[in-house]
Parts: structure tokens; sequence; C-alpha cells
């Protein structure tokens, strides 16, 4: 009984990190994003410089 009682803490356990994780991701999202499109589109921009004459 003790074992199994083990493994559903470390069940709960998981399913909280793995809730914690998602938020953390649904909050920060957006500014990920803007960040890798302004990387995207510096880098577009730097490549199309270069290419038209």
């Amino acid at each position: 009984m003790k074992e199994a009682t083990g493994e559903l803490n470390m069940t709960v356990v998981t399913i909280v990190l793995i809730g914690v994780i998602a938020a953390f991701f649904a909050i920060f999202w957006p500014t990920i994003r803007n960040s890798i499109e302004d990387t995207w589109d510096a880098n577009v921009t730097s490549q199309d410089n270069t290419i038209t004459p």
C-alpha cells in the first residue's frame, strides 16, 4: 500500500509540473513569438538587401 501511495504522489507532482510549464508558456508565448517574428523579419530584410542590386 505504501508503494502505491508513492506512485500516486509522483503522478500528482508530474501533473502539477506539466500544468505549471503549460501555464508559463501560455503566459509568455506572445512575447516569445513576437521575438521570433522580429528576428525572422530582420533576417529576411538583411537577405533581401544583399540579393537585390
